[in-house]
């Protein structure tokens, strides 16, 4: 039986400090962990992230999951409408 999820997002061009301010916001919610992905395929450049994306983790075990998901789904609108001109990309594995 699955007892977690994984979400990687990308919001492109979002600064490594949001990045990390997300992942202070989620942190916050119970049942879900994060992780950075860093930037290492190409040439550093001002204008790009220095961060490809943030993996979510999920802890399934966890009551109302389904709910803490919904507050996730949020906040990354949030990020993507304020930093990212709504761009964000999301894939999802179990």
């Amino acid at each position: 039986m699955v007892q977690e999820v994984q979400e990687k997002i990308t919001l492109p061009r979002l600064p490594l400090a949001v990045y990390r301010e997300l992942t202070a916001h989620l942190h916050q919610l119970s049942g879900v962990e994060t992780t950075l992905i860093s930037q290492d395929n190409r040439p550093f450049d001002y204008l790009e992230s220095q961060v490809a994306g943030i993996i979510i983790t999920y802890d399934l075990k966890i009551p109302a999951i389904s709910q803490t998901q919904q507050q996730v789904a949020e906040t990354l609108r949030y990020y993507s409408d304020r930093y990212c001109g709504g761009q964000m990309e999301k894939s999802s594995s179990e």
